[in-house]
């Protein structure tokens, strides 16, 4: 069985994204919620700096985007040439 490498990537951008996002505005309603977790997200998105501001929390989710279509990308890729390799 091969992964639609195309069709993972964006599920992964989706699904990345959209739990960003939702921790990100939720932080920005109630200043103490995860605040940690998007500490650690500063450490790995340039530009991001875990402010609680509405710029941010698209800054923030715009990254979580891109990171989880690259992630499902190399994820897909990987999986195909590893099941390709196993038959």
């Amino acid at each position: 069985m091969k992964f639609d490498i195309k069709a993972l990537a964006i599920a992964c951008a989706i699904l990345w994204g959209g739990a960003v996002l939702v921790v990100a505005l939720v932080n920005l309603i109630c200043g103490c919620y995860a605040q940690h977790f998007l500490e650690l997200l500063a450490s790995f998105y340039p530009g991001y700096h875990a402010t609680r501001s509405f710029g941010e929390v698209v800054i923030v989710t715009l990254y979580a985007i891109a990171d989880g279509l690259i992630g499902g990308l190399i994820f897909g890729w990987l999986y195909n040439r590893l099941a390709k390799s196993a038959v």
